[in-house]
């Protein structure tokens, strides 16, 4: 997989966050109406990029930085938002992959925490996730008070 560097309102990005979000549709009823500000993802703090497959962007994924002025956050947190990989490219370690280049990313990027926001609808992330050294925290952000909302965090 071919990962690229983009905006977050990309048209391509924009497509691929579109299909996400339809993802979230479809598990959890609605899309996900976590604030997000294209801005947030622009360096240098924050990234985005789009992973393509034979020229087919297939996923995408990116990180916005946060520190302790915000309820929920500590210094040096990196979110991890819109990471995705469409149907036709997964059980191929391709989000795997985007995870670790959006870690080390955001490393360079002098961020020490990866942190995330996920649900119970959705149990392949939460895998992918754990199995890569994520732990659970306290939950942060628009869905900090649903059952179904799950937080975890990774020292960079």
């Amino acid at each position: 997989m071919e990962l690229v560097v983009c905006t977050y309102d990309d048209p391509v990005a924009r497509k691929l966050i579109a299909e996400v979000q339809q993802e979230y549709v479809t598990r959890y009823g609605g899309p996900d109406e976590t604030p997000v500000d294209p801005a947030d993802f622009a360096p240098p703090l924050g990234h985005f990029v789009v992973g393509r497959v034979g020229g087919d962007p297939v996923a995408c994924g990116g990180w916005r930085a946060h520190d302790a002025s915000e309820p929920g956050f500590e210094d040096g947190d990196a979110e991890l938002k819109r990471m995705y990989v469409a149907p036709r490219a997964r059980r191929r370690g391709l989000a795997r992959a985007l995870l670790a280049e959006l870690e080390s990313s955001a490393r360079t990027a002098g961020r020490t925490r990866m942190i995330l926001e996920t649900g119970t609808a959705q149990p392949e992330a939460i895998a992918l996730y754990t199995s890569s050294g994520y732990t659970t925290i306290e939950k942060f952000g628009y869905y900090r008070c649903s059952p179904s909302s799950r937080c975890y965090g990774k020292p960079l």
